[in-house]
């Protein structure tokens, strides 16, 4: 979101994120780019009382700004922002979906409310095809009213950044062979406990892989006392939070993700575009960035033992290896840049004004008013988020 915002500010739209929390180290990013950022905080949830005054201040805030498009980028944005803006009668409103929903605030009961929400809706934007598949087979929306517009990688960030093993791991000699993981523990989702199980059977063929967990969470602890119980306390080195990805990849052979569910993974991205061969399994949206034994390869989740035979099988094939991370650059370079991104996303705001203005002639054919605005009237983009 923070990089669609500040290249859309750089394009010449006029750009205001509003976000539940500024905690965090984006909003430094945000400020540097002269975005504002507006804080609609909750603190009680969205279904408190709280919630309903920040939902009015919402309101308020959009009639005063006015602003032609309204676009949210994940769950709690859509749950409050969404009936704010149809309420202040923004022309177009996107909702988003970003993952397929396999956590604990998806309950049945739930997903009616989110469903009733999202078909205020303009257009509902999905990262990838099978986000979109979801959405019409699970929740029973029109496809009409879906526009997949898939994730993008600044590639820029992964260009001729230089291995520092040594300052980065001083532990690691250069026969340690290096396995890297980006994931949040928030979830069992993210599969850390078949990766762990994969690594102990890489192990017994690579005593000298060393296994990086890049990320931090409530399940950190359960992962690590998991680590110890197989004797993989020196294999697997948890990192915790990061903010220097594209050098921790810079020093790595493989990247790994042991995903059970996702939307598109920006974690595979970042790697592919680091010149990394990938082995991730075969869920949501992840084949769609890796051709299976072509860019990367691909095996069932839940399944640690194929995990294992994909990452053994980079880890002892350096031509292969490379040849995977090769083709994995040049297909991320070539589908997911920033540049398409935004070009999808013009296509998008440009027929949500185009539905706006008919709905308003509809309407305006009801009451009889015949000023009803032509094209050159709808500045799409005039605001962002």
């Amino acid at each position: 979101m923070v990089e669609v915002a500040r290249r859309q500010s750089l394009r010449g739209h006029r750009v205001t994120v509003a976000c539940l929390s500024t905690g965090g180290p984006l909003l430094e990013v945000l400020r540097q780019a002269g975005i504002t950022v507006v804080e609609f905080n909750p603190h009680r949830g969205l279904f408190s009382p709280q919630g309903l005054y920040q939902l009015l201040r919402l309101i308020r805030f959009l009639l005063r700004e006015r602003p032609d498009v309204f676009q949210t980028h994940e769950l709690y944005s859509t749950l409050l922002g969404v009936p704010a803006a149809c309420l202040a009668r923004v022309p177009t409103i996107l909702s988003s979906r970003r993952n397929l929903g396999y956590w604990w605030w998806y309950t049945p009961r739930r997903r009616i409310v989110l469903r009733w929400i999202e078909q205020l809706s303009t257009f509902i934007i999905a990262n990838s095809q099978a986000v979109c598949d979801s959405l019409v087979k699970g929740d029973g929306f029109d496809s009409r009213r879906i526009r997949v517009v898939r994730n993008a990688v600044d590639i820029q960030k992964f260009e001729n950044v230089q291995p520092d093993r040594t300052n980065l791991f001083p532990q690691f000699g250069p026969e340690d062979r290096l396995i890297v993981a980006v994931a949040n523990m928030n979830t069992e989702t993210k599969g850390h406990t078949d990766l762990v199980r994969a690594a102990a059977e890489v192990c017994r063929d690579f005593p000298k892989a060393r296994f990086l967990f890049v990320g931090d969470g409530c399940e950190r602890s359960r992962i690590e006392d998991m680590a110890r119980e197989v004797n993989l306390g020196a294999n697997i080195l948890f990192l915790g939070k990061r903010n220097d990805v594209p050098r921790i990849l810079a020093c790595c052979d493989l990247f790994v993700s042991s995903s059970r569910a996702e939307g598109l993974p920006n974690s595979v991205l970042e790697a592919m575009a680091a010149g990394l061969p990938v082995v991730a399994t075969r869920v949501g949206g992840t084949p769609e960035i890796i051709q299976d034994g072509l860019s990367g390869l691909l095996v069932d989740p839940r399944d640690s033992a194929a995990l294992a035979r994909g990452m053994t099988r980079i880890l002892c094939d350096a031509g292969f290896a490379q040849t995977l991370a090769r083709a994995g650059r040049e297909r991320v370079e070539r589908e997911f840049s920033f540049d398409r991104l935004l070009g999808e996303l013009d296509k998008v705001y440009l027929e949500g004004g185009q539905t706006a203005r008919l709905k308003h002639r509809r309407s305006d054919s009801y009451t009889g008013n015949a000023n009803v605005p032509s094209a050159r009237d709808v500045r799409v983009g005039k605001h962002g988020r």
